[in-house]
């Protein structure tokens, strides 16, 4: 398995998100990519390599110009307003909801920001853009290595992505690795592509980007969004629109799930991929399924992980692992590389 390593993840320190109704230390901290790189050194998992930057014109068959442009310069833009600011994150609050325009560019760096975003929970940090385009860059090379015939590739990196959407960041996200990826498969020549979202949150922002393409087929394991982050989209009547009706396959569970009827609803996920046709999958890998995880709900343990691995092995498609949440950190390196293991023993 290629496993492509993001070495500029760090750069994204985020120092509070706001929770709750209060700030709090972010949850999504460099430590989680760290401690997978650990285990994969540990058990001499694969070969880690850097990925080639690719231009920006890749990012926009997903991401909105006008969206890439304030994420480039978002901190320059931050900083420049109070020199103070270098010490500080910067946090949206303002957003334009039902019956505000959003077709018009604000000249306010506050009022883009909100505009650009759906929460107050994803601090942008001196080495946000650095960061994110450099997970970006991971995504692409993974793809690219399935292209040229591997069974499998991992792109491990962070921030995450799968919230972040067409033109919009949140949920700890700014570029949308998994739907990159997807998209460079789609235009290397496969007619069709799946993406499976195993995280513990749904991932809305993949949703939206492909909700009515035919082409993309979007399947997601996930908390009820009538209880759980983000709310709003993941619902099981979402099912596509358009050319892509029929096309999106949502399964929320329960908080407090365990294996058992997670493994089912996997199940059914990779039944309706099968039927889709898919010629590859580009898994969204979350591992806040854990039953230790401070900020989700599901009940897996570690050696569940594996089970999920050996599960994904038995489609036998092409297959590029893109890591996203799983914030109960000491335990993430183990539960991911658990999975990638389960994988490679099929």
């Amino acid at each position: 398995m290629k496993i492509f390593y993001n070495e500029a993840h760090a750069q994204h320190h985020g120092r509070h998100e706001m929770f709750r109704g209060e700030l709090v230390p972010c949850f999504e901290v460099p430590a989680r990519a760290d401690y997978v790189l650990q285990e994969l050194n540990a058990r001499k998992f694969g070969s880690i390599a850097s990925a080639p930057e690719v231009p920006r014109t890749v990012l926009e068959r997903i991401h909105a110009p006008r969206y890439l442009d304030f994420l480039a310069g978002a901190w320059n833009e931050w900083v420049a307003l109070d020199p103070r600011n270098a010490e500080r994150d910067a946090i949206p609050s303002y957003w334009p909801i039902r019956t505000f325009r959003t077709d018009v560019l604000p000249a306010s760096f506050f009022a883009r920001m909100g505009l650009f975003s759906f929460d107050a929970g994803s601090p942008i940090t001196a080495g946000t853009w650095d960061a994110a385009r450099r997970g970006a860059d991971c995504a692409v090379a993974g793809a690219r290595a399935l292209l040229a015939g591997e069974r499998a590739a991992f792109a491990l990196t962070r921030p995450p992505g799968h919230h972040a959407g067409h033109d919009f960041f949140g949920g700890y996200c700014f570029l949308n690795n998994a739907a990159i990826a997807a998209q460079v498969l789609r235009d290397a020549g496969l007619q069709k592509v799946a993406v499976l979202d195993l995280d513990y949150h749904h991932g809305n922002g993949t949703q939206a980007i492909f909700y009515e393409r035919g082409d993309v087929f979007f399947a997601s394991v996930h908390g009820n969004p009538h209880t759980e982050y983000p709310y709003y989209l993941g619902y099981a009547d979402e099912t596509g629109s358009g050319a892509g009706a029929g096309c999106n396959l949502n399964l929320p569970l329960p908080r407090g799930t365990g294996f058992a009827a997670w493994r089912e609803a996997l199940a059914q996920a990779l039944a309706a991929i099968r039927g889709f046709g898919a010629e590859a999958i580009v898994l969204s890998l979350g591992v806040d399924t854990f039953e230790g995880d401070p900020i989700s709900g599901f009940g897996l343990r570690s050696d569940d992980y594996l089970r999920v691995g050996e599960a994904l092995a038995r489609t036998g498609l092409p297959m590029l692992f893109v890591f996203e949440g799983g914030y109960a950190v000491a335990e993430v390196g183990r539960n991911t590389v658990n999975v990638l293991e389960g994988f490679e023993m099929l």
